[in-house]
């Protein structure tokens, strides 16, 4: 166990502290349940397998054989987003938060719908161990990640110098431009399952990780 006390962690959530596939599946289960389509959990889980993005829904729908409908593809997506879902930190992520962050300062910065994103949060239970989380939907949808914009706000809620911060995520794509911009460290966790695990990692990341068991070895080089 390590004293950060001069340090904050903060977080990404999906594909960081749990595997986003699993809101993924329990989203379309909700959709199933509360609506009574037969069959569509199998069909939307088999199609996103199969690496289908943006448009499962409607093409579950044909899969159980339904007709096209806009108002019920528009229902089915709230539905979605808007469910309690079954979801649960991995392993590592709740031995860490649990055990491991003794002094340090833990925050959370993450994209998304902000129903689905504050649904992910409470079922989580984050709040338990992260004061300050920060959901870009909330500040505007020109502040989702890579800007700069929710970072600021949770160095304006914890107070430390930028080399005292430590952002850790998943997605190469978009989730380390702005913690680098402010002068933070960066780790990236590529998990196993993970929906951006076959991205290579940019050289400009600091450090990659598989899983939270490692992330100490790291995080002392930023003290």
């Amino acid at each position: 166990m390590t004293d950060y006390r001069d340090l904050c962690v903060v977080f990404d959530i999906d594909d960081t502290l749990y595997l986003e596939r699993d809101y993924v599946r329990s989203g379309f289960a909700a959709i199933e349940r509360l609506h009574g389509l037969g069959g569509f959990e199998k069909a939307a889980w088999q199609l996103f397998l199969d690496g289908v993005r943006g448009d499962t829904i409607d093409r579950a729908l044909r899969v159980i054989g339904r007709d096209r409908d806009p108002a019920l593809v528009r229902q089915l997506v709230s539905t979605y987003r808007e469910h309690r879902p079954d979801i649960r930190l991995l392993p590592d992520a709740l031995g860490w938060l649990e055990h491991q962050h003794v002094g340090a300062r833990l925050a959370c910065v993450t994209d998304g719908p902000l129903s689905g994103q504050r649904a992910k949060v409470s079922a989580l239970g984050l709040a338990t161990w992260c004061p300050t989380i920060v959901m870009t939907a909330a500040l505007g949808a020109e502040y989702g990640k890579p800007h700069v914009r929710a970072f600021q706000e949770v160095a304006r809620a914890t107070r430390l110098p930028p080399e005292r911060y430590v952002y850790v995520a998943d997605n190469p794509r978009k989730d380390f431009g702005g913690p680098r911009q402010l002068g933070w460290g960066t780790i990236r966790i590529r998990r196993r399952g993970g929906l951006h695990a076959e991205l290579a990692t940019p050289s400009f990341v600091d450090h990659e990780v598989t899983d939270l068991y490692d992330l100490d070895s790291f995080l002392g080089q930023n003290r």
